[in-house]
């Protein structure tokens, strides 16, 4: 079987798997051999999550150049560890830095690179993609035709599942030869993000999101999202008019999620905020204006003040748990 590697961060929290790390080595163990790339420390916690997805191969490095620069030795990593391999694919999540890890590594294989891909089907022993283009007017095929293809997968492209008999990891580690452009830019300090104790944005299975009909108070929006186990998202309108972090924006210039439930409050629904957000398993939008852009997408859309409707909802579900 070909080895098809995935990208593992452990830089910034070490020990433990992303939700989306589960769906990518699911997805490489589909295509073939997965093997993992492990940036920073290779804990025995760590192997043990590894070996139950079905990794027997683990390549790591804890050189200090990949957490003191940007994403530039990282991909060096990727890069070299892929080729080590013989890798006929190499798998990435869809964040910003992924996206350029992915294209990075693109240039040093000389491999084609499909970013944004919204699922992943493994076709005739390569990998197919499948990407939302033109602002989502098209839903696209794409497979690379060099020998190895780069992808950086949205999350919940496809459902995380353990192999069916773990594996014991063989750890090997490697000794990078940075290129001396990818130490160009150091990282002089880190602030870290306020933790809000809700799930990632980009990894979460169901996104609350508000717009300008919120008119400042995402109160409603935060309710909603905390009594679901979601996360907070919002629309460039209501980014740009410092109502919530530019870190929560959806859309066509913002963050590309595809949730298993978005649901969209006081949100026109204008292309660029589709963009974002139409790859979604199912949509729910809530809006005044019964013409809104957002009821065309929407699998189902209630009509109303989102102060009078959001609140009902939440207490709906809360004593649903009790």
């Amino acid at each position: 079987m070909s080895a098809i590697v995935v990208y593992i961060d452990q830089l910034d929290a070490p020990g433990k798997l992303s939700t989306t790390a589960h769906q990518l080595l699911t997805l490489a163990r589909a295509a073939g051999e997965p093997v993992a790339v492990v940036a920073g420390p290779a804990s025995p916690e760590l192997l043990s999550e590894l070996g139950a997805y079905g990794v027997a191969r683990v390549l790591h490095s804890e050189q200090p150049e990949l957490g003191q620069f940007l994403v530039a030795p990282k991909a060096d990593l990727v890069a070299q560890a892929a080729a080590a391999v013989s890798a006929s694919a190499v798998l990435l999540d869809n964040s910003a830095a992924g996206k350029e890890i992915a294209a990075r590594v693109g240039v040093a294989l000389n491999a084609g690179v499909i970013t944004d891909a919204v699922s992943v089907a493994v076709d005739g022993g390569t990998l197919l993609a499948h990407k939302s283009v033109l602002a989502g007017s098209w839903t696209v095929e794409a497979r690379a035709a060099s020998a190895v293809s780069v992808i950086s997968v949205k999350a919940h492209a496809v459902e995380a599942a353990p192999a069916p008999e773990a594996a014991v990891p063989a750890i090997e580690s490697v000794d990078v030869a940075f290129a001396p452009a990818s130490l160009g830019a150091r990282v002089v300090s880190r602030t870290p993000r306020a933790a809000s104790g809700r799930p990632e944005l980009e990894d979460a299975r169901i996104v609350v999101a508000g717009g300008r009909g919120v008119d400042g108070d995402f109160t409603p929006i935060e309710e909603l999202a905390d009594v679901l186990g979601a996360a907070v998202g919002a629309s460039r309108a209501a980014t740009d008019a410092g109502w919530i972090s530019h870190a929560s924006q959806v859309g066509q210039t913002g963050k590309k999620v595809s949730p298993q439930l978005y649901i969209s409050v006081g949100i026109s629904g204008a292309i660029q905020q589709k963009a974002g957000m139409q790859t979604s398993k199912l949509i729910v939008a809530v809006n005044k204006d019964a013409e809104s852009p957002i009821f065309e997408i929407a699998d189902f859309g209630i009509v109303g003040d989102l102060f009078k409707v959001l609140p009902q909802a939440v207490e709906e579900i809360k004593r649903r748990k009790a």
